[in-house]
């Protein structure tokens, strides 16, 4: 594509493009060869995460958020260690979608969990707060992924996992101040490509 523009005198495309994206060097890949699960796909870059806690973050949920989503989690992080989720209230008939948290303490901002589970019917679900797609989390995790126990619909689930760590890893939920859009969802893909065009002048006709 970079060929392509050059070759072509698309000098501010070309621009947008290297300034907007990571340089290669800087991404790393693992490839999961079968579709098993989150909890797999996680599993799946062990070697790079080592030691160390590590953020996860899906594609199909995006949050419009100042500061962003992953650096009000950080905070919240310092304070409480262990695994932090992006967490907000959910339709009763949702819960059956998400990975859903059972609360012990919760001051309407960060709530801790003593359970977690992953996509309850209505009637089993413990409360409406559910996980949104962004995770820091503890090596320790891998502990239980390692085990490749499978859950919900046959897959390995990160939420099962996490659920085995409670017992000596603090596990809170933040509600994130910002936005979040489904893009799992057309309606919800269309909302997000909406309101994050309309902070850009270039799309939006401003100066």
């Amino acid at each position: 594509l970079e060929s392509f523009l050059e070759a072509r005198g698309k000098t501010e495309a070309l621009a947008s493009i290297r300034d907007d994206f990571p340089h290669p060097k800087k991404i790393s890949f693992a490839r999961q060869g079968d579709p098993l699960g989150l909890g797999h796909a996680v599993w799946c870059a062990r070697d790079f995460i080592g030691n160390e806690p590590f953020a996860v973050l899906l594609p199909d949920d995006l949050i419009q958020a100042t500061p962003g989503c992953l650096s009000q989690m950080m905070d919240a992080y310092q304070g409480t260690g262990g695994n932090v989720v992006a967490v907000e209230e959910v339709a009763a008939d949702l819960t059956s979608r998400y990975g859903i948290l059972d609360v012990t303490e919760d001051d309407g901002r960060l709530a801790r969990a003593k359970g977690l589970v992953e996509k309850p019917s209505p009637d089993d679900a413990p409360s409406r707060l559910a996980i949104i797609g962004r995770y820091i989390l503890q090596p320790e995790v891998f502990e239980h992924l390692d085990k490749k126990v499978t859950g919900a619909g046959g897959e390995i689930q990160l939420t099962d996992a996490l659920a085995a760590t409670l017992e000596g890893t603090p596990f809170h939920g933040l509600r994130i101040d910002g936005r979040r859009f489904d893009c799992g969802s057309k309606m919800g893909f269309v909302e997000a490509n909406s309101a994050f065009a309309a902070e850009r002048s270039d799309l939006h006709g401003g100066g």
